[in-house]
């Protein structure tokens, strides 16, 4: 493999791990507060839905953006409102929502464009386009740094930029705030919390509504960035695989963020099989190849990378003692 071709495979790896790192931060913050979330596959879907529809009609990018943050954070307060309102099962409202989801959205685009649960293709402002960093083309020559620069750095979406962004910003939010600080206390004693003063549930939802406007971009980016429209259950599992790489990060966000990167690794890897039969010099099958990823998530929910201890009240309704 030539250092071109690795700078391509690298460029690839950044833009499909940008879903599962939005996503995965996006549970990041909800499990540190206590909410377990399984339904990050059905928000990243109901975005990636309207997003798309919304850009489509209105032929503007940024409103299809702000239409799947929106349908996310609903998604996020039905979630917030089953589990912390009403104390109900964390893990069932979850399975709810991406069950929800994965109907809702094809019954939805089917109504609105007729082609078969799918929107119609983004061109033009409707989609989010390549942003060319500063000098990049200048430097493009340049040994080694050139093509790092203008490959690898340079050409991607806005939202990728944005979700990379959210990695120092979320270990910013966590370790160094105020805010921070009592959301991580939330997911640990919230007894504690409470006793203080602070607001258990606020904060709580607080995290579920974070988890939202996340999952809500993360979802936008697949419709309007990485493809051009919607199609029936384009997340492909995205949800659950963020949500095994925040497990083998164990909830730190710059562990999410190699972790993440690893997946994106092994999906750019399924897109160039012939890199891998040059590799060991015998054909590969694609199908194993995109099976990998998965591969990886059954082994990291099996345990086999090591023992990752979630936060202590995770999972757990929270009933103030009177």
């Amino acid at each position: 493999m030539d250092f071109l071709t690795l700078i391509q495979v690298l460029d690839s790896t950044v833009r499909l791990a940008t879903p599962l790192l939005l996503a995965c931060l996006a549970g990041l913050f909800s499990e540190r507060a206590g909410i377990f979330d399984i339904g990050l596959e059905g928000k990243m879907l109901v975005a990636a839905m309207f997003s798309a529809a919304i850009a489509y009609t209105s032929g503007s990018v940024w409103l299809g953006l702000l239409a799947g943050i929106a349908s996310s954070m609903l998604l996020s307060g039905l979630h917030g409102l089953a589990s912390i309102t009403f104390r109900g099962n964390q893990l069932i409202s979850g399975v709810a929502i991406n069950f929800l989801a994965a109907g809702m959205t094809v019954l939805v685009a089917q109504s609105w464009f007729g082609q078969g649960g799918r929107t119609p293709s983004l061109f033009g402002g409707a989609r989010f386009e390549p942003i060319t960093l500063p000098f990049a083309d200048s430097i493009e020559p340049v040994p080694f740094i050139g093509p790092i620069y203008s490959e690898l750095l340079s050409g991607h979406s806005i939202l990728v930029y944005v979700a990379l962004f959210c990695v120092p910003a979320t270990w910013w939010i966590l370790y160094r705030t105020r805010f921070g600080l009592r959301l991580r206390a939330v997911g640990e004693n919230p007894a504690a919390v409470d006793t203080a003063g602070i607001s258990v549930i606020g904060l709580r939802y607080a995290a579920v509504c974070i988890c939202g406007v996340l999952c809500g971009i993360a979802g936008a980016y697949l419709s309007t960035a990485l493809q051009a429209g919607f199609v029936k259950d384009m997340t492909a599992g995205r949800g659950f695989i963020a949500l095994a790489a925040l497990i083998f990060a164990k909830w730190r966000p710059w562990y999410a963020l190699a972790a993440c990167m690893l997946f994106g690794f092994l999906q750019a890897l399924a897109l160039r099989p012939d890199l891998i039969e040059g590799l060991i010099g015998i054909p590969v099958q694609v199908q194993l190849l995109d099976a990998l990823p998965y591969v990886l998530t059954v082994v990291i929910l099996a345990g086999f990378v090591g023992k990752a201890i979630p936060p202590r009240a995770g999972g757990e309704p929270y009933v103030k003692e009177r």
